[in-house]
């Protein structure tokens, strides 16, 4: 389970966010919506350990992401918005140097690799230099590397951004596998199609302040829409919490 409570994060005079709190539950994927600049990605660089919180608190699996940030790498796995891929390393040789960071050894590295590039299709390519990979390609070995060390608390930013129509159905499929495994996944996306085909769960934040925590179905009833996208713009237009 992820939990944040209250954390507020400033950079200069500009309030990130402001005493933000929700929490993502086991075996559900939890939809983590905002428009630019809403606070939403400095949120996930504090769970991420990228970030520290200025005040409040944020746990991966009851670990302080602030006093224990070591043990909470360990156990999340995250899919940043920009691949950061190493071009001149093979898609292998990416995941490989991950998980050797991790502190996995060898033998079970190698086995960890085996079975994450059979399960997300990489064999046709995962052995070339990642320069020139298209955009489902580099999402593939990110998505392994994040992965390598079989984490419970998953991060996903902007998975699907910029991929065609069957890696994201590919991708689509993995995360829902991976619900299906028990996993805490956060899932950060402005697509509304992805969100309502995969998300049990919804938090909205618009100007560093969480707008709604709840189902997608009460989601849709507290903006009196069917539509995802018109409840997404009206709920994060909204002036104070619902």
């Amino acid at each position: 389970m992820i939990d944040v409570q209250k954390i507020t994060k400033n950079y200069g005079a500009v309030e990130a966010v402001k005493e933000v709190s929700f929490s993502a539950a086991d075996g559900r994927i939890t939809a983590l919506l905002g428009p630019n600049g809403a606070g939403k990605s400095t949120s996930l660089r504090i769970l991420s350990t990228v970030a520290r919180p200025d005040s409040g608190n944020a746990w991966v699996a009851g670990v302080d992401v602030v006093y224990d940030p070591m043990t909470v790498r360990q156990r999340i796995g995250v899919l940043p918005h920009n691949s950061g891929l190493y071009s001149r390393l093979t898609g292998i040789e990416n995941i490989r140097y991950y998980g050797r960071l991790q502190g996995i050894e060898t033998q079970q590295l190698e086995g960890r690799i085996a079975l994450l590039v059979e399960q997300l299709a990489m064999g046709e390519f995962c052995s070339r230099r990642t320069a020139g990979f298209s955009q489902g390609q580099q999402i593939k070995i990110a998505l392994a590397r994040a992965l390598i060390h079989d984490p419970q608390h998953i991060i996903l930013d902007e998975p699907t951004n910029g991929l065609d129509v069957m890696a994201t159905r590919a991708l689509r499929e993995i995360v829902l596998n991976l619900r299906s495994q028990g996993k805490c996944i956060l899932f950060s996306s402005h697509i509304m199609q992805e969100v309502d085909a995969l998300c049990d769960h919804v938090i909205v934040i618009s100007s560093g302040l969480v707008r709604f925590d709840g189902s997608i179905s009460d989601f849709r009833a507290l903006a009196g829409t069917a539509s995802l996208e018109d409840a997404f713009v009206q709920i994060a237009g909204l002036g104070e919490t619902p």
